[in-house]
């Protein structure tokens, strides 16, 4: 139930909204009224403030502290932290919500009447802001609905093995205990007054024995409501309702008949691993930075569900980008909850292939961070790099190794105000150095996976103007054929001689890399500010700055070396050894071997098309 907050004063309340849009950009006067219009309630962690198709919002909505969930049809699109807002399409529409907003974690917002949300959403910053965050959200919606692939059809009907066993209320403690044990089973149901109750083995040992309750007791006085399911729901939907409940047994209950059978954790344990829906579940629902790194762990088997399922290489990579985001923002919970709220509004930002959404298991991890230019500049710095070495670290315990050039946000050369970071983008264009080059190659690829600093339309704006800037694009042309496919002089398969790479090649670098250097290039070159590898090469072609064969061509080959790079790790996840790019041409078969040779010959070409900017030669 929602607590209005006492207590709160409206200096505090203005300070803060307007570190943020679209309050950043009222004056001052406008900014108090708004504040002193504005009230803060609290809602408890689960506790739904907003709901999909239910009444509309008569406020507009920000998070002060704690966060929030934004759901559509029960799966969470995204997390808002403190300084986002919600609820404005509503408001302003009269239709009821699009997405359903639940409290993450207990969390405070301040809530703005009509009226003076009016007074915010009117002006053009707030009119901007309201069509920014429509498409960011509506957006995040399908790339979520279109990573999350339902991948097992199994029902809990068919798992079911035994009919239950029950007792009376009545029978004591010690007796039921008996019967469980005599016919082997972790649980025990009750039938009572039309409904059924549950005692499992480990709501005896915490009940009966911690709290030294008497074995002649009766079984009613410690059984709980039981988690119930039809026959027909299916198994990986089971898992989060498991999951959502806090309990480790269910009942699969048919109207008619009554109770079927019961199913422990343990049944759905493998199922919840192959399911990219129950795995996101069971991660944003970690509590602690352990429970996260253990049930990381199952990406490993979810990549081959995903495999199975013949899913096209692209969506496996949503899948894994998708999860590494929730990680991330799980992470980001943790750290704020050890050192408190941020002192100033930030965005953590994904870069390489998790901003492409093209992630996979062997991937490194390279992140930024950027926070708002106002404030102690020293107790910001000091604030940002310890949550950002808590989630750099986190990572890294979860399987996903810090980039080897430490391009993360725990490096001071990744985690800058926003006026640094936009200095940064406009140097990375006027002085085309090799390091401001090195740095657009990674940089340019970014993607906001979480804060309330709205950083991306300033930094895509500087994108825009990347072929303003001829000596940008023809040093971008070069380092767009700097890693060359390896390829000997008659088109043969080239492999490494170095130890650790002896007789293998490395298909992230050979292949992956230039591929999508090749796309950002052309991207660039032509005012395209999107990320995705494939979808940069289509922009491409439609703009007629590929022509169609080269760009069907670098299409076609990116889903050979994402095919055969996905096939590797999957070997290696089924053998139980580390995960890593090198792939030995032996391994594979001799269409795979034709297909790769085919793809590492047009990516050569694509490269070789190149001298036309650099015209002394690459």
């Amino acid at each position: 139930m929602s607590v209005r907050v006492v207590g709160v004063n409206t200096p505090e309340i203005a300070a803060f909204l307007g570190g943020f849009p679209p309050f950043d950009a009222l004056p001052p006067d406008e900014l108090a009224a708004v504040a002193a219009a504005a009230e803060a309630r609290r809602y408890a962690a689960g506790e739904n403030i907003l709901v999909e198709d239910a009444q509309p919002a008569q406020h507009l909505f920000v998070v002060r502290e704690g966060s929030v969930e934004l759901l559509h049809e029960e799966e969470v699109v995204d997390i808002l932290e403190p300084g986002e807002s919600f609820g404005h399409p509503s408001l302003l529409t009269g239709m009821a919500p699009a997405f359903t907003v639940r409290a993450h974690e207990d969390t405070t917002c301040y809530l703005m009447p009509r009226e003076a949300a009016m007074q915010v959403l009117g002006r053009p910053a707030g009119t901007g802001y309201v069509a920014a965050t429509l498409r960011e959200r509506l957006t995040r919606t399908g790339h979520t609905v279109h990573a999350l692939p339902p991948v097992s059809t199994v029902s809990v009907g068919d798992l079911l093995r035994r009919a239950p066993v029950f007792c009376d209320g009545d029978t004591a403690i010690s007796q039921a205990a008996r019967v469980m044990t005599e016919n082997g089973v972790s649980a025990i149901l009750i039938r009572e007054d039309g409904r059924i109750t549950i005692v499992t083995d480990a709501q005896l040992r915490e009940r009966v024995l911690a709290q030294e309750l008497s074995p002649e007791n009766t079984i009613a006085s410690v059984a709980m409501p039981a988690v119930t399911v039809g026959p027909e729901y299916l198994a990986v939907d089971a898992i989060v309702e498991m999951l959502d409940a806090g309990a480790d047994h269910l009942v699969v209950l048919d109207r008619r008949t009554g109770a079927l059978g019961l199913l422990a954790a343990a049944d759905l344990l493998g199922l919840a691993s192959r399911s990219p829906f129950a795995l996101r579940h069971a991660l944003l629902r970690a509590r602690d930075d352990d429970e996260l790194v253990e049930t990381a762990a199952h990406l490993r088997q979810l990549l081959l569900a995903l495999i199975d399922a013949d899913l096209p290489p692209e969506k496996v990579g949503r899948v894994l980008s998708l999860q590494v985001d929730t990680l991330t923002t799980r992470l980001i919970d943790f750290a704020t909850a050890r050192h408190g709220p941020a002192p100033a509004p930030w965005a953590w930002l994904q870069l390489g292939s998790a901003a492409r959404r093209e992630f996979t298991l062997g991937s490194d991890q390279e992140n930024a961070l950027a926070f708002a230019d106002s404030g102690d500049r020293a107790v910001n710095d000091v604030y940002f790099e310890r949550l950002a070495s808590d989630v750099n670290g986190g990572l890294a315990r979860c399987g996903f190794q810090p980039d080897a050039n430490q391009v993360l946000a725990r490096n001071r050369l990744w985690r800058m105000s926003q006026p640094e970071w936009l200095r940064v983008f406009e140097e990375c264009l006027e002085s085309p150095d090799e390091s401001h080059l090195i740095r657009a190659t990674v940089a340019f690829d970014f993607r906001h996976a979480a804060g309330g600093l709205e950083v991306v339309p300033p930094l895509v704006a500087v994108l825009r103007r990347a072929s303003d800037y001829p000596d940008f694009i023809r040093q971008l042309a070069r380092s767009a054929s700097a890693f060359r496919p390896p390829l000997g002089f008659r088109g043969t398969l080239t492999v490494g001689r170095k130890d650790g790479e002896r007789g293998r090649l490395d298909i992230k670098r050979g292949g992956a890399v230039p591929i999508a250097n090749l796309a950002r290039f052309h991207a660039l070159a032509n005012g395209v500010t999107i990320s995705a590898t494939l979808d940069r090469l289509v922009a491409a072609q439609e703009l007629g700055a590929l022509d169609a064969d080269t760009a069907t061509g670098l299409r076609e080959a990116f889903a050979v070396v994402s095919r055969i790079r996905l096939a590797h790790h999957a070997a290696q996840v089924e053998a139980g050894a580390p995960i890593d790019n090198l792939v030995d041409p032996a391994d594979l078969a001799p269409l795979a071997r034709n297909e790769l040779r085919e793809a590492f010959r047009v990516v050569a070409h694509a490269q070789k098309q190149l001298s036309v900017y650099v015209p002394l030669g690459l």
